[in-house]
């Protein structure tokens, strides 16, 4: 079963791509039409491509890996943060921050600064600075927690990028393709879908439209967590059950012996 529909996504306005003038040549086999200047987004392609996408999200989660979702314009920002925090992903809605994958270690220490600074804050080793160090220090929490707290719990690079926007995010890609690392964008007919390892066309400036797609995307890492959660009790159980049985099995044998002794 599809995890979208033509009629959802013709709802949401996912057809609707760009002028007809900026469009990107290689985005010709998703396009459907041309309709007053503008391009159509083939929607049967849509639902193929977001189903491709979805159970590859779901393997990956599946797994127990993180994937990064990337954002920053506005009407993508709110979205991307619902979506990735509930199915506890990391995710960067504010500016993306250059080298965050090629120069992962260097991200790592300005997110340990943070929580150092949350350290020596609950610890009370900063009520012995003055108001303006503390104004200092607690502004520069701020900043670190605005632009990298979302990733706080990131502590290897992900395993996987989702990209709304692949021209605005294009830093973001470009790091991604350089480490091998898979990217998941939603591409609309102004962008290279050429980068893009899995590749879903839809219009990326509607929210009804990034919202229906990042819907059907989270809802099968949503699967794959639950899925990985259950594997996990089978596994233990199982090694429970197996743990009971070798204990028993030692009782058995010991108690033969403890019988030949008396």
């Amino acid at each position: 079963m599809s995890r979208t529909n033509f009629d959802q996504l013709l709802e949401a306005g996912c057809h609707f791509g760009h002028l007809r003038r900026k469009w990107n040549p290689a985005m010709a086999p998703y396009i459907f039409m041309e309709r007053n200047g503008i391009h159509i987004i083939d929607l049967h392609k849509t639902v193929a491509k977001v189903d491709e996408a979805a159970e590859a999200l779901k393997q990956i989660a599946k797994s127990g890996k993180k994937i990064l979702f990337v954002a920053t314009k506005k009407q993508a920002k709110d979205i991307v943060a619902e979506k990735a925090a509930s199915v506890n992903m990391p995710y960067v809605i504010e500016r993306w921050p250059g080298g965050m994958l090629t120069n992962f270690p260097t991200i790592r220490k300005a997110v340990k600064k943070m929580a150092n600074i949350d350290k020596l804050m609950n610890d009370g080793t900063f009520s012995k600075l003055s108001k303006r160090e503390l104004l200092q220090v607690t502004r520069q929490r701020a900043k670190l927690e605005k632009n990298l707290g979302s990733i706080a719990d990131l502590t290897r690079l992900p395993s996987a990028l989702f990209v709304v926007d692949v021209m605005k995010e294009n830093i973001a890609v470009k790091e991604a393709n350089r480490l091998g690392i898979p990217v998941f964008a939603m591409v609309d007919t102004n962008s290279d879908p050429r980068n893009i390892d899995y590749i879903i066309p839809a219009n990326d400036d509607a929210k009804d439209s990034i919202d229906v797609v990042l819907s059907a995307c989270c809802g099968a890492i949503a699967e794959g967590l639950e899925e990985r959660k259950v594997e996990k009790a089978d596994e233990k159980a199982a090694a429970e059950q197996k743990e009971g049985k070798a204990l028993r099995k030692a009782r058995k044998e010991e108690t033969p012996a403890e019988n030949a002794a008396e």
